[in-house]
């Protein structure tokens, strides 16, 4: 990941890997990411699950839009 922003630190992330029992570390950029970044992943797995097309158009819309 490439960020003008933050600097190369690692992180611990309070989490430990169940098979060595180590702590997880990340770098800063990655934490933030995952961070401020989680409504906005989860609001797009949402809204593929309700297409627009599927509510509010007839089928023969639907066709006619695939072969344009």
């Amino acid at each position: 990941m490439v960020s003008t922003i933050h600097d190369t630190t690692i992180v611990n992330t309070g989490r430990k890997d169940k098979k060595t029992n180590m702590e997880i570390k990340k770098p800063y950029a990655v934490v933030q990411y995952n961070k401020f970044m989680k409504g906005v992943g989860r609001a797009d797995q949402y809204l593929s699950y309700y297409s627009v097309l599927r509510k509010t158009v007839k089928w023969s819309k639907k066709n006619w839009y695939c072969f344009c």
